[in-house]
């Protein structure tokens, strides 16, 4: 049987749809809080009849943090989907790194002492190197740890280790990062932020860039890697490298709202991350933006598929075609409300 973690979130809903489709039963790890209504939303992007492949899941209750639970939700499972992650731009360092990187050496461990078959790992480009010489980054950039990586960047990287340590021991294991996903998913967190954001009206861009991926190319590329014999690699899996102000003027044409005009410039916006840590400390609460999240939203990458492109003939699918769907999707949705 298959176990996927992270399965009510971005990556993880979407990867237990399409694993239905191909199988009878899948089971999916979830903590005793999890809301599973995100899930049933992400269900409905595919079906008016979300609950009949709801039911088909095998719920395993287990935190990624509790290495007891996670051996247990193991059993009888041969492949596995690791897909749980804290996704952030700012510094909530400790929850990063217990749940990105403790989070994976449990799973990691798990999955050995359980003699899993094939492990796949969620990791991002955040966890990729910054190119030096003009060239877009790809697979074999070189990561290096600098003041300005964020601890998302940082959380993701050493996630990666434990993997790799994990394949040392004789894991077959398999990496993919993906770019900025992009896709439905019933929240407003994460990418999904900016869709609701750009929804209610949205004037203000800032020059950064970086690599954009639908959800359903990320599900699709791991679905195919778990089935393949490669083993201990990992692929980058970027559509398109897009300039910020490219993708919330695809959004703004989706929405039928005006396309933003007013750049934000860089210092303006490090300024602001660094007013709101010394607010949010003084204060006790975590900003909504701080230098980190100031550096991430500025900064221009590009990113390169092409080993995922050349070595299974993989196509990627369009950001303005994904983005016009989810767009639309989200517009009938509320039309029903």
């Amino acid at each position: 049987m298959i176990l996927v973690t992270g399965a009510t979130g971005l990556v993880g809903g979407h990867l237990l749809w399409h694993l239905l489709n191909e199988n009878e039963q899948v089971v999916a790890t979830r903590r005793i809080t999890s809301n599973l209504e995100l899930l049933y939303k992400i269900f409905s992007f595919y079906s008016p009849t979300p609950e009949v492949f709801l039911e088909r899941i095998e719920w395993r209750i287990a935190d990624v943090l509790d290495p007891d639970s996670i051996r247990e939700s193991m059993k009888d499972i041969t492949g596995v989907f690791h897909c749980a992650a804290v996704v952030s731009l700012g510094n909530g360092y400790n929850t990063l790194l217990d749940t990105n990187i403790l989070g994976t050496k449990n799973m990691v461990e798990a999955a050995l002492t359980g003699n899993v078959r094939k492990f796949c790992f969620v990791s991002s480009i955040a966890a990729c190197g910054h190119s030096n010489n003009n060239n877009p980054v790809d697979e074999q950039t070189n990561w290096e740890d600098s003041p300005t990586r964020s601890a998302y960047s940082r959380s993701k990287f050493y996630s990666e280790q434990e993997v790799w340590k994990g394949i040392q021991k004789g894991l077959n294991a398999v990496i993919v990062n993906p770019g900025v996903i992009l896709g439905f998913s019933g929240s407003d967190t994460g990418s999904s932020q900016l869709f609701s954001q750009v929804r209610k009206g949205l004037i203000f861009y800032t020059m950064g860039g970086s690599g954009y991926v639908d959800v359903k190319d990320v599900v699709k590329a791991m679905m195919m890697l778990m089935k393949s014999n490669v083993s201990a690699e990992r692929f980058v899996l970027v559509g398109e490298n897009c300039s910020n102000r490219d993708i919330l003027s695809l959004m703004a044409d989706g929405f039928h709202k005006p396309r933003p005009v007013i750049k934000v410039g860089k210092i303006f916006l490090i300024t602001l991350g660094f007013v709101a840590e010394i607010i949010g400390k003084i204060f006790y609460f975590n900003p909504i933006i701080d230098r980190g999240m100031a550096r991430s939203a500025t900064n221009r990458e590009y990113y390169s598929s092409r080993k995922m492109e050349e070595r299974f003939q993989f196509d990627f699918t369009p950001i303005s075609g994904c983005i016009s769907q989810v767009c639309k999707f989200i517009e009938l949705q509320s039309k029903k409300k």
